[in-house]
């Protein structure tokens, strides 16, 4: 699979085959990934593979009350976890989508392995933490980790998806994991050999998101 299919084919994948994920496989995925930039080249992820089914079912709980908040403010028209516009879920709208919050941290349980990324906040640059809003330059230095990784499964005919639920619950990960105060929980990765291989994405044209000069200037076009 060329460069270009890989970038315009890896789509999220949340359901899995039972085929393995070997180690050997998956310590290749890790071994490109690993090149991936960060702020200063400072390099502060870790990141833990977990194939144990209890550690898994545990993330998946621990991911249930980010998701039913996710699943109640979608039901009533909001963008979910969204930090400019509060939210106006009621007890009654979070009851209501009970149902379908175990189908949405499935991938958490039956994925052959999870990757849960974190990254150092001792060694980020942070260069938006003074400004008046929420953070995002940190990421900078964790997720293009998270996407390699995302890709080069797909390169190597395995799938997966960005979760990020966990993370409303990070102290509680923290325990779970043994991981550090210093250390940021950034994602959660299922990681398997996807029941269908998508080869066709919806996303906006060139065009929608990119202007000229300025941000109100002329869209971008050839």
């Amino acid at each position: 699979m060329d460069f270009d299919e890989v970038i315009r084919t890896t789509f999220a994948a949340r359901r899995y085959t039972d085929d393995p994920l070997p180690d050997e496989t998956l310590w290749r995925i890790l071994d490109t990934a690993r090149f991936a930039p960060s702020g200063g080249n400072r390099q502060g992820a870790h990141v833990i593979v977990v194939r144990d089914d209890a550690t898994k079912r545990a993330l998946a709980d621990l991911s249930k009350p980010g998701a039913r908040r996710y699943l109640a403010q979608k039901s009533i028209g909001e963008k979910p976890w969204n930090p400019v516009h509060p939210t106006a879920i009621t007890d009654d709208d979070l009851r209501n989508v009970d149902d379908a919050v175990d189908g949405f941290v499935a991938p958490l349980v039956h994925a052959q392995v999870l990757l849960v990324v974190t990254v150092d906040l001792g060694v980020v640059a942070a260069m938006d933490q003074d400004l008046d809003r929420i953070g995002v330059v940190s990421g900078a230095s964790i997720y293009p980790l998270v996407w390699n990784i995302l890709t080069t499964a797909r390169s190597e005919g395995f799938g997966g998806t960005i979760t990020s639920m966990a993370v409303a619950e990070e102290p509680a990960v923290r325990e779970l994991l043994g991981i550090p105060d210093q250390f940021a929980l950034a994602a959660v990765i299922p990681l398997g050999k996807p029941v269908k291989q998508l080869t066709r994405l919806r996303r906006e044209a060139v065009e929608e998101f990119v202007t000229r000069e300025r941000f109100d200037g002329p869209a971008f076009a050839p």
